[in-house]
């Protein structure tokens, strides 16, 4: 998911407060459920204005090609991994420090 440009956090950021201060102003809400909700209208159309300023389109820049000139790299070999020995005991009992 990209992260917001800074354009978009402070378009919002800005929406929300205004929106909130003259929905507030407006319906002269007294109740806290409806300044909840007011405040919760901010919040949605401060998103949406974030949403509406990302840029359109904007995609992250393809892996350039490989030139015909360029020798093919060789194919990965697997590294042996190291292997432990059927007879070793699990160390449960001891503690990390050691003295």
């Amino acid at each position: 998911m990209p992260r917001p440009t800074t354009a978009q956090v402070a378009c919002g950021s800005l929406t929300v407060v205004l929106t909130t201060v003259v929905l507030l102003l407006a319906t002269d809400a007294r109740s806290g459920a409806a300044v909840a909700g007011l405040a919760a209208s901010g919040l949605l159309a401060g998103l949406l204005v974030a949403v509406a300023l990302a840029p359109r389109g904007h995609r992250p820049a393809a892996a350039p090609a490989a030139s015909p000139d360029r020798a093919p790299r060789p194919a990965r070999v697997p590294v042996p991994r190291a292997r432990v020995a059927a007879t070793a005991e699990p160390r449960v009992s001891e503690h990390s420090l050691r003295r």
